[in-house]
């Protein structure tokens, strides 16, 4: 039997091996996973379970010199197929062999390999590039910012293509590691755990690696200058901080928000489980922003979130978000009320914990003061429509559903939920059918209707989120056009400062 089984593999290497790139039954892989509202997003195909990242940069110039490794898995017997990337290609290698390449549309890198990929076929493939981020520019903008003394690469829901080519979807988490050389004196901060630096002739190589499944627009990456923080949380998770050197005014507000990151995770580990990743983290960039996004365990906060004090609103939003959108993402871009939502349920149950509103009068105070004719029950959380992903809804009314389930199944069953879901589901994809699916097995309910309402549908539900017996508190006259708006809670104008329009992408 032994003797066969090795007659057997050496038989099927000579048969891979042999096939010519025009085998019948070999063909290109799709130029997107099909994503309902992002269709040319991420390709298929194959499947990618590690990107080795290795970086030369120099600030002075914006000038980018990489190499990036992929280990890949053919789907289908593929004669062809496509990496998103954005940036200047100069060779191409499949598993050590020279492969044809040619680039299409706003980010597809077609890739001709010299022999074709069995499925099942495990492949190597080795890209390098030069290029000047900063003048790439795609989809109306460019994730890839220069800052005072370096640069920044971040941006959702695409980032990767201007500084690694990848299968750039969510569907598709691999490990990281990622190494850059930049001139002594400057640092880079990316994602997980910083394994080594070395110094040679004027140069420094960091080198990082994340070593738990991670979406590709995650993925972070900032070089220039920058004041470190290193603790644990008392739960024994690392924490790594990083501050710009040239914050100004808003330097003591960012510190004061972020450096509180242990006491978050460790208050969030309570309602959402462990911590699913090796370290936590954040970083402030000197960049006219104040957007924030939930990069894996190196969260990157613009200093405008910081401009009227601290903030740790924002902060609790984005850790939320290490359990709900990293560590389960979505499976498709509409299925984002799975993360943003939760986000800022947490920002709410944070709200309640700081004696600032608790979190019913939170969802009481926005459902009141949303008219029926306003625009923002137009949107359906659950399926908001590729214009509307990250729109305010996605964000409000969702957390507002949240709630309506938490008073539908219960607080016990409630935070069974909040914290399994996660928990069950840690480092894979997910859609809002599959979260019903596991809330009405926990709770023992059935709960269509509720989601139907309050995800589904447009239009303004009939009563807000509210225990039974309580419909009356909220029915639909007490809005703002019967003048009966509730108190606002002190938190309100923090939490909407970090989930406004000019904020999203968080």
């Amino acid at each position: 039997m032994r003797k066969r089984l090795i007659v057997s593999a050496a038989s099927a290497l000579s048969l891979f091996l042999a096939v010519p790139a025009s085998a019948t039954g070999f063909e290109p892989g799709a130029d997107g996973v099909g994503d309902p509202y992002m269709p040319t997003f991420g390709n298929g195909g194959y499947k990618v379970s590690h990107y080795d990242i290795r970086l030369k940069y120099q600030p002075a110039t914006d000038e980018l010199e990489g190499t990036t490794t992929i280990l890949a898995t053919a789907t289908q017997d593929l004669s062809r197929f496509n990496l998103d990337f954005t940036l200047k290609v100069s060779e191409v290698l499949v598993n050590g062999r020279p492969a044809t390449f040619a680039t299409s549309g706003d980010q597809e890198l077609e890739i001709t390999p010299a022999r074709p990929l069995a499925k099942g076929s495990q492949a190597t493939v080795v890209v390098r590039y030069k290029d000047v981020p900063s003048t790439v520019t795609r989809y109306g903008y460019s994730a890839w910012r220069r800052t005072p003394d370096g640069a920044v690469a971040s941006g959702e829901p695409v980032s990767a293509g201007w500084w690694f080519p990848s299968n750039d979807h969510p569907s598709n988490k691999a490990t990281f590691d990622v190494s850059v050389l930049v001139p002594n004196g400057n640092q880079v901060i990316s994602n997980g755990v910083l394994t080594g630096t070395s110094s040679q002739a004027g140069w420094t190589r960091y080198s990082w690696r994340e070593n738990k499944p991670q979406a590709t627009y995650l993925a972070t990456l900032a070089i220039g200058k920058f004041d470190i923080s290193q603790d644990t949380t008392a739960s024994g998770v690392p924490v790594y901080n990083a501050y710009s050197k040239d914050l100004g005014e808003n330097a003591a507000a960012a510190r004061a928000s972020v450096e509180r990151t242990g006491e978050l995770v460790d208050w969030l580990s309570g309602y959402f489980g462990e911590y699913p990743f090796s370290s936590a983290g954040g970083y402030v960039p000197n960049l006219q922003s104040s957007g924030a996004l939930e990069s894996q365990t190196r969260v990157i906060y613009g200093p405008g979130n910081f401009d009227r004090g601290s903030n740790t609103s924002v902060v609790a939003h984005e850790l939320a978000h290490q359990w709900y959108g990293d560590s389960v993402s979505v499976s498709r871009w509409s299925d984002i009320w799975l993360n943003e939502g939760f986000a800022t349920y947490a920002q709410f149950l944070w709200s309640e914990h700081e004696n600032e509103g608790t979190v019913q009068e939170l969802v009481d105070y926005i459902y009141a003061a949303r008219p029926a004719g306003d625009p923002f029950w137009s949107v359906k959380p659950g399926d908001p429509g590729e214009d509307y992903v990250f729109s305010s809804p996605v964000y409000y009314r969702g957390a507002m559903a949240i709630q309506a389930l938490r008073h539908a199944v219960g607080d016990e069953k409630f935070f069974r939920i909040l914290k399994g879901w996660p928990t069950e589901r840690r480092y894979g994809n997910a859609t809002v059918p599959e979260f019903q699916a596991y809330a009405e097995k926990v709770s023992g309910q059935k709960l269509g209707d509720l989601f139907d309402t309050w995800l589904f549908t447009a239009g303004k539900p009939a009563v807000g989120p509210v225990a039974q017996g309580a419909q009356a508190a909220l029915a639909p006259g007490a809005d703002r056009a019967q003048g009966q708006l509730p108190v606002e809670p002190k938190s309100w104008k923090k939490i909407q400062e970090t989930n406004s329009e000019h904020g999203q992408h968080n």
